[in-house]
């Protein structure tokens, strides 16, 4: 099985849950969880929950055990993404090729949309968290994927970014920048599984720096596609980031020097997946993910 063919397998059971998780019902407040549906089930790589269930399975938990944290952060990551599209901070009209939430459903139901996802997640992880033989190891899970969606992760990673479009932050941090936006939910997936299995700390580093690794790599090819990728295969505006005159690593390194810097990255995820034992679809992600045109 190929990296893709395995992460589409993951991609479907991630999705058959999730829709579990926000069921169609006729609710006074129904409009915003039908808010939340459009942007949960409309689409993606799926790969944070992918990577999540991968660690947990190659130390020596499964999929299923790992699947509500997996989906739990897939809600995180898509109020991340419906927040980011507002107008107060990127200001998106199209994600995954469909209108933005805030476009389809007006802004304060987006706003409450995601609000609701970043709820519901905790609630997935509790429940979990009760009804787990290994409570400790998966509260362990559950504060880390806390910590990295928090002020000081994915929260912390975007106040910074937004600082930076001001003028407030020096482009010197636009590395700690992106390890915090981009990496630290990369971070929670890998990581996180790990934990959830009682995986030593050996482990758990090796796959922090996997995340760590992939997470920038991912970030620089995303800066390449917003100036090289067509906006039909995105399925999102692209040369948004010149236009609004933000620091990326485009400007910082040019095309080159990203393709270089994305190479080295690459480099080091594929060592620090060699520490698991099963560990060819990691090295296959890595390195399609360095490619990828979508």
């Amino acid at each position: 099985m190929t990296a893709t063919e395995k992460l589409s397998e993951y991609a479907q059971l991630t999705e058959r849950a999730l829709n579990g998780y926000f069921p169609l019902e006729t609710l006074p407040q129904q409009r915003t969880a039908e808010a939340a549906r459009y942007s949960l089930l409309g689409g993606g790589k799926r790969l944070r929950p992918a990577l999540l269930m991968e660690f947990c399975r190659l130390c020596g938990g499964s999929a299923e055990q790992a699947l509500p944290f997996a989906c739990a952060l897939e809600m995180i990551h898509t109020y991340s993404l419906i927040h980011d599209d507002l107008p107060c901070m990127d200001d998106d009209d199209l994600r995954r090729g469909r209108l933005t939430c805030h476009k389809a459903f007006g802004e304060w139901t987006a706003l409450l949309a995601g609000d609701a996802l970043l709820n519901r997640a905790y609630e997935v992880m509790g429940q979990a968290l009760c009804d787990t033989k290994s409570p400790h190891d998966a509260a362990r899970a559950l504060a880390y994927i806390s910590r990295c969606a928090g002020i000081y992760g994915m929260i912390g990673g975007q106040t910074m970014d937004l600082q930076m479009e001001e003028g407030a932050l020096e482009s010197k941090y636009l590395a700690e920048m992106v390890a915090l936006k981009t990496g630290a939910l990369l971070s929670a997936a890998c990581v996180g599984g790990c934990l959830l299995a009682g995986a030593p700390d050996i482990l758990c580093q090796a796959a922090e720096t996997y995340a760590r690794s992939v997470g920038l790599a991912f970030q620089i090819r995303d800066d390449v596609l917003d100036v090289e990728g067509s906006e039909q295969v995105l399925g999102k505006t692209t040369g948004s980031d010149a236009r609004d005159g933000k620091i990326t690593y485009v400007t910082a390194l040019g095309l080159e020097g990203c393709r270089r810097k994305i190479d080295e990255l690459t480099k080091e995820a594929l060592c620090a997946a060699k520490q698991f034992e099963d560990h060819d679809f990691l090295c296959e992600l890595a390195s399609w993910l360095a490619g990828r045109t979508h």
